[in-house]
């Protein structure tokens, strides 16, 4: 248990950044992006969206493909689909307690 924890705060640390959130978005549209792609339109440099992508990737919710003389960056949706099952643990557990908490109000 302690090493899923550990896997989950990466992917929450690796969420918790507005720049990494945006890469998140753009790579889950399912088609790679070499990091120039992923720098354009953004005032980062290469070396900020790399730095950022190698957050990602040891969250495990990235991973770089080489192609020619470019590594193309891919989402990878198991993380985040661990993250919404841990979630949905937690959101049952916190409606478990609710109702214990309200039927002993009511008694």
């Amino acid at each position: 248990m302690p090493a899923t924890r550990r896997i989950h705060a990466s992917v929450f640390s690796a969420l918790g950044d507005e720049t990494r959130l945006g890469l998140v978005a753009k790579l889950a549209r399912g088609q790679p992006y070499s990091i120039s792609q992923l720098t354009k339109g953004s005032k980062l440099t290469r070396q900020a969206i790399s730095k950022h992508l190698r957050v990602l990737q040891r969250a495990g919710m990235v991973h770089g493909v080489r192609t020619g003389r470019e590594n193309r960056f891919q989402f990878s949706v198991q993380p985040i689909v661990e993250i919404r099952e841990y979630l949905d643990f937690v959101f049952e557990q916190w409606d478990e307690a609710l109702s214990r908490l309200k039927s002993f109000i009511e008694r």
